[in-house]
Order: structure tokens, then sequence, then C-alpha cells
């Protein structure tokens, strides 16, 4: 199995606990993360010519990537403050 970057936990390692206990709890959470996942996935195939595609689709799906994360630790940092 490969190695995908900027998994959550990854990017968040200081919340991998939150991520986890979240994912189960919190429905819309949940659906950020795979949706995040699934991108992101996406956007590494794209980036190791896997799966090429046009260079506009390939920053769509960065932005797209970036949009989830910022939601994700948005989230992350109210449950951090709670």
């Amino acid at each position: 199995m490969s190695h995908t970057p900027h998994q959550l936990a990854q990017e968040f390692p200081e919340h991998a606990e939150a991520i986890s206990a979240l994912k189960t709890s919190d429905a819309h959470f949940a659906k950020l993360v795979e949706a995040y996942n699934e991108v992101n996935q996406q956007v590494h195939l794209a980036e190791t010519n896997v799966q090429p595609m046009e260079q506009l689709a390939e920053e769509q799906l960065r932005k797209e990537r970036t949009k989830l994360k910022d939601e994700i630790y948005a989230i992350l940092s109210k449950a951090a403050a709670v």
C-alpha cells in the first residue's frame, strides 16, 4: 500500500484523538472526513501520475481539499475549546 500524504492525522497530529471521537459521534464531521479522504486520494493519484488529469482539474481538487480541511479544522478547534 502506498503512502498518501496529507492524511488528517498527519495534518493535525495534536487532534488525532478528537478526529477519531468526532468521526463516531458527529455524522456531519464523519461526512467531511470521508469527503476529504476521497479528494485527497484523487489528488495523490493525479500528482503521482497514476491517474493523470488536466492541471485545472487537479487544481480544483486541491482547492476542494483545502476547503474541506479548513472546515474540519474549524470543528476540531471548536471541540478543543469546549
